[in-house]
């Protein structure tokens, strides 16, 4: 059982160098205090944000910085590149007809990272 992740949470990168925060529309009308997150917030600089810097080997800033720098890698700034929905989700619990976003659940950039909640902005309300 997870707890239900609202605007505001912090997240984490696997390759990123900073947390970050999600940010989420109010469009499913639900707010525990803040507006609550589904599987489908996901886009990039609108819900998840830069994690500071980057030091994925797939990202091409990355190869390129490494490169110049003669193979000594090099970190360069975070544009997350998120392609899918978070997984697995609550997907007993529906806001606005998707399913909701718990502390549980994992969103991957297309570089490699693995994006996790580590603070879902509030601890009262469960989902399964």
């Amino acid at each position: 059982m997870g707890v239900l992740v609202c605007a505001g949470a912090v997240m984490s990168c696997s390759f990123g160098m900073a947390p970050s925060v999600l940010d989420v529309l109010p469009d499913t009308g639900v707010v525990c205090p803040t507006p609550a997150a589904t599987i489908m917030d996901f886009v990039p600089m609108l819900n998840i944000m830069p994690f500071g810097m980057c030091i994925s080997e797939a990202n091409p800033e990355v190869i390129a910085a490494t490169a110049a720098a003669l193979g000594v890698l090099t970190p360069m700034p975070c544009i997350p590149v998120t392609v899918a929905p978070w997984v697995p989700g609550a997907p007993t619990v529906l806001l606005a007809g998707q399913p909701a976003l718990d502390d549980l659940s994992t969103c991957m950039c297309a570089w490699g990272g693995v994006i996790t909640i580590e603070d879902p902005g509030q601890f009262q309300t469960t989902v399964e």
